[in-house]
């Protein structure tokens, strides 16, 4: 989605930095032959599947990779990616994940082998989606929802409306509540410099100009209940590679993390020392670690 004229020394980190910044399939490539060994369809308790199947939503062909047999008593769970990636971008961690839990991610409209939308979508849209994805890979089981970036911010948006079924949250490195709005105020419209890219890839956010035309919208935290809560934020500073701006929007996206916590009194923050954005790839052990805990927590209350 976001492109330059010149690849410049300066222009190439600005890039890197951008695409990080929005999710816009920036990171991980994903092992596609990890993802394949998933891709053999069998029946668990007559009903959830496992490998990668299209199932429909509202007539949308809507692509879903599950793996892991559920366990009683133990919540699934969902990946969520950011935008611009495709469900292999998270096979690895979901193959590690599979081994003790049924898990399961999924391409939203517009992504990876998914249909597209017929129109503008927003979170009550993509909430459906994300509802009849959980009814028929998960049955009637509870869940943790595992968001990156943009997956992360609609997980956390999602939750509040789904206390029933949403029993934990781990959000990695995801779009804060007020992302467009801090960053929009932060560099004026007609600045001229490289940081002119990253306002207008908000703008494009803000006015669904992307494959899901998700309309994103800011807006308060709203509790999710008293569920256990991991936000997981980036320990290396890629955002200061913005000239003029870069300081400024790491503090942004350092408080987007903690406006978070205030989604759950049992939230916590961790800082994943050695990752930038795509936090799954850089310390992967950490994001399993992460999932894991939520779902003993959840499990326990």
């Amino acid at each position: 989605m976001f492109h330059l004229p010149k690849a410049t020394g300066v222009t190439a980190l600005v890039c890197a930095a951008v695409l990080a910044l929005t999710g816009c399939g920036a990171g991980a490539d994903g092992d596609l032959q990890s993802l394949d060994q998933l891709d053999e369809l069998d029946q668990l308790d007559g009903e959830l599947f496992t490998g990668t199947q299209k199932i429909d939503v509202g007539g949308k062909a809507v692509n879903v990779s599950c793996a892991g047999k559920p366990v009683d008593g133990k919540p699934g769970i969902m990946l969520l990616l950011g935008f611009g990636d495709g469900l292999e971008a998270m096979s690895e961690l979901q193959k590690s994940l599979s081994a003790h839990n049924r898990v399961c991610s999924y391409d939203r409209l517009g992504e990876g082998a998914s249909d597209e939308p017929d129109g503008p979508q927003d979170f009550a849209s993509n909430g459906q989606v994300l509802t009849a994805v959980l009814d028929k890979a998960m049955g009637d089981r509870s869940v943790v929802l595992a968001g990156h970036s943009m997956g992360g911010l609609l997980a956390a948006r999602y939750a509040p409306d789904h206390q029933d079924r949403v029993t934990g949250l781990v959000l990695l490195d995801a779009t804060g509540p007020t992302a467009i709005s801090d960053t929009l105020e932060l560099i004026p419209e007609g600045d001229a410099g490289p940081a002119s890219a990253v306002r207008e890839q908000m703008i494009a956010m803000r006015e669904g100009a992307n494959p899901e035309q998700l309309r994103v919208e800011d807006g308060e935290v709203r509790s999710a209940g008293d569920i256990p809560v991991e936000v997981v934020q980036h320990g290396q500073q890629y955002l200061a590679a913005i000239p003029q701006y870069g300081a400024e929007l790491e503090r942004i996206w350092a408080e987007g993390q903690r406006k978070w916590l205030a989604l759950s009194p049992r939230s916590t923050l961790v800082t994943a020392t050695g990752s930038g954005h795509y936090i799954y790839v850089d310390e992967p052990q950490l994001a399993v670690q992460s999932i894991e805990r939520v779902v003993t927590q959840a499990i326990d209350e």
